[in-house]
């Protein structure tokens, strides 16, 4: 079979509440229709033709009387908002529990191991914003040489080293560490490096950004998929939000080199999927609440779109969603639970409503139809109602 999927994943893009979005403490986050209605809506003419304002109600962005794509949304079911829930359940594994999250920082006993077997002492352990953290603590971490451990609303651990303070090879080794630390009860969802450089009142978080996932703890597309030794080929962080277990990637640390990514995976893949994370929404704007930026970003996408898509070809299958909102209009920094965007192109899919999906997971369950691999265990396939045989 020569059949291609790609799935692009606009990080951070969600498109309204959730059934539970009250649960999370994300009364009124709805990052993608807020953004639009706090700039008086945006003409955003190739996301409307694909038939993103038949998604959600969205200020400047038309319900067109005739789509190009197949369009709807898919509510979170795994509990979480981060993204590697967001991904998984994207690729067909959803999660009974939730991981372990901190408000109060990380017990004492957990960093008082990290900091015996790094070698360095500890500053912060509280949840806090990524520049927050450097400006209460960057100074005194160039002096000490301590790390700055912080976490936030989501299950992460997070380490960050000025680069001219502490090699960039041993904070990724911390991380390693950190992460073989972290299992069972503490088992977080993702170390992350945070590598910063600057001046106290002009930190710089670098691009040498790493994440440090726990394994899928069932199968995944990706397994499924490598098992039949179909190729996958992945843009983005999406190696790291599976711990390496059935892709390879190329990183990005922009939306713009994505979006090259992506047009370039396209020219050379023969068949396969193409697994793309499209990153500033999320690192960039959502979480620095930069809704300017986030303006900017929605432009560029839509600009984009053309170039980006024109190596499709007859038989593909490219959906476009997201896997969690991060709203930069709202006092939060963290992410937030909301519905995400799904929107089904290509040469032959037909342009019909999908309705709001119950989950995720239906996207991965549809790839895997499409290209012939064992059904996954969770999510509905869509694909007799979009596929034009």
């Amino acid at each position: 079979m020569t059949r291609r999927a790609a799935i692009v994943v606009l990080d951070g893009l969600g498109i309204g509440p959730a059934h539970d979005t009250d649960a999370y403490g994300d009364t009124g986050s709805d990052t993608l229709g807020n953004v639009l209605r706090q700039t008086g809506g945006l003409d955003l003419p190739r996301l409307a033709e694909l038939g993103l304002g038949h998604c959600a109600p969205l200020a400047g962005v038309p319900a067109v009387p005739s789509p190009s794509a197949a369009h709807g949304s898919c509510e979170p079911v795994s509990p979480g908002k981060d993204s590697t829930t967001g991904h998984w359940e994207i690729c067909g594994l959803t999660l009974a529990r939730p991981f372990p999250t901190y408000p109060d920082g990380f017990p004492e006993a957990v960093i008082a191991e990290f900091s015996r077997l790094t070698g360095r002492g500890v500053l912060g352990n509280t949840p806090a914003s990524g520049t927050g953290i450097l400006d209460e603590h960057g100074e005194e971490h160039r002096r000490t040489g301590r790390w700055l451990v912080y976490t936030s609303a989501d299950s992460v651990f997070q380490i960050a080293a000025h680069e001219a303070t502490v090699p960039l090879e041993e904070l990724y080794a911390a991380c390693a560490t950190a992460r073989r630390l972290l299992q069972g009860e503490h088992g977080v969802s993702r170390v992350i490096a945070r590598p910063f450089d600057g001046e106290p009142g002009a930190w710089i978080r670098t691009p040498r950004r790493k994440d440090y996932s726990l394994p899928p703890p069932g199968p995944t597309l990706l397994d499924r998929l490598a098992e039949r030794h179909i190729p996958r080929v992945g843009v983005g962080k999406v190696d790291d939000l599976f711990a390496g277990r059935g892709i390879t990637s190329i990183h990005t640390t922009t939306n713009g080199e994505a979006y090259v990514s992506i047009e370039g995976a396209l020219l050379a893949m023969d068949r396969g999927l193409l697994l793309a994370n499209v990153i500033e929404f999320d690192q960039t704007w959502g979480h620095r609440n930069d809704v300017p930026g986030f303006v900017r970003g929605l432009r560029e996408l839509d600009r984009e779109l053309p170039r980006m898509l024109a190596p499709v070809r007859r038989d593909d299958l490219v959906i476009f969603t997201a896997d969690h909102g991060n709203d930069p209009t709202t006092p939060s920094t963290d992410h937030s639970r909301e519905v995400v965007p799904l929107l089904v192109l290509g040469p032959r899919v037909r342009a019909v409503g999908l309705g709001r999906r119950p989950t995720m997971a239906d996207i991965g369950q549809t790839v895997a139809e499409f290209l012939g691999v064992t059904p996954l265990p969770t999510g509905t396939s869509f694909l007799s109602e979009v596929w034009i045989d």
